[in-house]
């Protein structure tokens, strides 16, 4: 089931959003323990992309505390933010969602192309295109703030 879709998003939120580096996702499990990790991420203006790559993990990745999480409670946050010591340049993005788990077929692929496209590391790391797995998080509520406009 997918959520019903957010409001529209401001273009200079979404633009925060696609440019921005690294978010921190927020899963929980089905106890509602929660646990966030730094991500790096796309977004095509409708859903983010990040994939469980080949970077040195503790665990296979399904066995990921995140994957599993997310098996057993898709709701997520992601908090995208930029901190300055001139702190009139403070903002942040909260999003809340439903992430699903992508392992094969055009959605994966496009989360590939675009993550190939914002990080040239991934070029090295040859995040394959085919088969892998990915997590896609689907907006339902954003919402952000900024010390000044």
């Amino acid at each position: 089931m997918q959520p019903s879709p957010a409001a529209p998003i401001p273009p200079p939120v979404a633009g925060f959003i696609t440019s921005a580096r690294v978010g921190r996702l927020a899963t929980a499990d089905a106890g509602g323990q929660p646990m966030v990790v730094p991500i790096c991420y796309a977004f095509d203006g409708q859903a983010l992309y990040s994939a469980v790559d080949a970077k040195p993990k503790q665990a296979p990745p399904e066995g990921l505390k995140r994957i599993r999480n997310l098996r057993e409670n898709p709701r997520v946050s992601i908090v995208i933010d930029e901190y300055e010591e001139d702190w009139t340049r403070l903002r942040y993005v909260i999003i809340q969602g439903r992430a699903d788990l992508l392992t094969d077929g055009p959605q994966f692929a496009h989360g590939v192309d675009l993550l190939v496209a914002k990080y040239s590391q991934y070029g090295s790391l040859g995040l394959p295109r085919e088969r892998g797995l990915m997590i896609r998080v689907t907006p339902s509520r954003v919402s952000s703030w900024q010390y000044s406009s």
